[in-house]
């Protein structure tokens, strides 16, 4: 899978120190457009900026330009597909505007972001009928445990750095019931079931037993 990074989520793992988990994760690939490196970071970022550059000269994070993607033939669906993601998001979500905007242009299924707001990327993308799936850090780790990269200490362990950092004040347990309930009892949609199915699959997860071995710990 390959993601496309917003502003939040960015600043939210390098300032936990934990942006490995990122490339880890997502062994396709993570991106972002130019102007989430250039002005969302500088306005916002400044105290991870120098990590994130040397992870995009390292090409850990691919760095799209207009240049690139005109070069790829892309760049008018990139910019049509801002001009329709602005008339739905306020203008204090151009970050949101621009991850979820490429996402779409390159065709990748996730959008990392931790705007969980009403109106926000994350629930809105949950209600439309769209390729992009959003994924909050909380999504990721416990992604990341049920197919066993992650013990349930570390993933505790992991989960308070990255809300301690973050200041979102969330809950492992709360994040955990959200989770369940978008995939498995109240699917928000046909193809997030239909991915988390192919999911469990695909890596032999035995979602009641590691479902447990979570909740045990944190219950």
């Amino acid at each position: 899978m390959r993601a496309s990074l917003d502003t939040n989520a960015i600043i939210h793992f390098y300032r936990a120190g934990l942006q490995n988990i990122l490339f880890d994760f997502f062994e396709e690939g993570v991106f972002i457009y130019e102007q989430i490196r250039s002005v969302e970071l500088e306005h916002h970022g400044q105290g991870v900026l120098d990590e994130v550059d040397k992870d995009i000269a390292a090409g850990r994070i691919e760095l799209y330009t207009d240049q690139r993607l005109k070069d790829l033939t892309v760049y008018k669906i990139f910019e049509n597909n801002v001009l329709d993601n602005r008339m739905l998001y306020s203008a204090g979500d151009l970050g949101e505007v621009y991850a979820i905007s490429l996402a779409q242009t390159l065709g990748a299924y996730a959008i990392v972001t931790d705007d969980t707001k009403q109106g926000g990327p994350y629930m809105s993308l949950l209600q439309f009928e769209d390729d992009v799936m959003p994924l909050t850090f909380a999504d990721i780790l416990i992604l990341r445990f049920l197919i066993g990269k992650a013990d349930e200490s570390q993933t505790l362990r992991d989960f308070n750095s990255i809300n301690n950092a973050s200041g979102l004040n969330w809950a492992l347990k709360s994040q955990v019931v959200k989770f369940i309930r978008r995939f498995f009892k109240e699917p928000w949609c046909e193809e997030d079931r239909q991915w988390i199915q192919k999911y469990i699959h695909e890596n032999g997860i035995n979602v009641k037993t590691r479902m447990q071995i979570l909740r045990t710990l944190i219950y």
